[in-house]
């Protein structure tokens, strides 16, 4: 079955849930509405209680596998409940910024159920970003035969920056996105190695055609991308073959790329804003031979998490890009004419939450992931 055949399916399957909106409910926080600039918005909170969530990835059936940061996942109902850890998930490195991240179906997943998880993960010389996959058994609620399918080199010390997002291209492959790892930002100017990169494989780890290694001497053969601070948030764009991602920036300067092979976005040489001392960053700006943002933020929000709206829930909102932000406690909707961004919206201040991840539903809802100990899941619908 391709990706495009299972999302309809997905679609078709959750249209036909007979669950009510009140059962998808947390008594313990009401749901709200908030006023935008198109809409009348109802905040739904489908769940809470959950450690630090980072990310999430729906299944056919509509119920999702969501990622904790200190390492577990769970398989959360599309009412609500919310499992005990999943086992058979690979152990990981909680440290600071690090744990267990991002998450990702495989396009065949209705065929091979293959699960793609990103984590940090702790080696004998330091600690560095992982991606394995695994199946899930559904009915036994663990991962089978896990398989690490990347490894972050060099390794380093510390516990930040990791990156971590995987998407899939329509095409089959799937990128990740790694981050400078903070201290080792210098290193994010090396097209041979993954610090601050971002890498373009195939599902079983090998190398596909295509990639900048092919015409550019000294890329490593995995590399698509160079010059990244620590990339956050990352989506295809719909009905085209672009991939778009944001990236931290340090004082000022969060950036959103249109992310293409063989370039160099930047970092740290060039930025649209200060270290966290007020010292400048490199030279600029500008700089010969890097490729600037489409769009940035200066003071930053902390970006993380984002998703192109896709649904027909809101129907002015279609090819949207929403970016949740941490430190901004907010979500942005970004409007796009062509490949330039022409206007900003920013929403749910009022929450007061760490927007940590904003993924599309199969109903046509939009969904977030809240950065706290209590954390939880949001559901975006039309106020009736």
């Amino acid at each position: 079955m391709s990706y495009r055949s299972l999302s309809c399916v997905v679609a078709l399957f959750v249209a036909s849930l007979a669950v009510p909106v009140s059962a998808r409910a947390d008594t313990a926080h009401p749901a709200e509405t908030v006023s935008t600039r198109l809409y009348e918005v109802r905040v739904e909170t489908l769940a809470s209680g959950l450690e630090h969530p980072w990310s999430l990835a729906f299944l056919p059936d509509g119920a999702m596998l969501v990622t904790e940061r200190p390492g577990a996942i769970r398989l959360v109902t599309p009412d609500g409940r919310i499992s005990d850890p999943l086992a058979g998930a690979p152990s990981v490195a909680d440290i600071n910024q690090g744990g267990m991240l991002d998450i990702a179906l495989d396009p065949d997943f209705a065929e091979n159920r293959l699960v793609y998880m990103a984590y940090a993960e702790e080696r004998d010389d330091g600690i560095g970003l992982g991606v394995a996959r695994a199946v899930f058994d559904r009915e036994a609620e663990a991962f089978e035969t896990p398989e690490v399918i990347f490894r972050q080199m060099p390794v380093v010390s510390g516990g930040r920056h990791f990156g971590s997002r995987l998407v899939f291209h329509p095409e089959g492959t799937l990128f990740i996105t790694a981050g400078d790892r903070g201290s080792h930002s210098e290193e994010a100017q090396e097209p041979g190695n993954h610090i601050g990169a971002i890498m373009r494989i195939n599902p079983d780890g090998s190398i596909p055609p295509g990639n900048p290694h092919d015409s550019m001497p000294g890329w490593a053969p995995e590399i698509w991308s160079i010059g990244h601070r620590n990339v956050q948030g990352a989506a295809m764009r719909p009905a085209t073959d672009q991939f778009w991602a944001h990236e931290h920036g340090a004082r000022g300067g969060d950036e959103v790329n249109l992310i293409e092979p063989g370039l160099n976005y930047g970092w740290p040489a060039i930025a649209y804003g200060v270290h966290y001392s007020g010292a400048p960053i490199g030279v600029g700006t500008h700089e010969a031979g890097m490729t600037q943002p489409v769009f940035y933020w200066d003071p930053s929000i902390a970006p993380s998490g984002m998703a192109f709206y896709d649904g027909n829930a809101f129907p002015q909102w279609q090819g949207d890009l929403f970016v949740g932000a941490l430190a901004g406690r907010l979500l942005s909707r970004l409007t796009l004419a062509g490949d330039a961004v022409i206007a900003e919206e920013r929403m749910l201040s009022g929450l007061g939450e760490r927007i940590r991840d904003v993924r599309n539903g199969p109903d046509g809802a939009l969904y977030l992931l809240t950065d706290a100990e209590n954390g939880r899941i949001l559901r975006l619908v039309p106020a009736p």
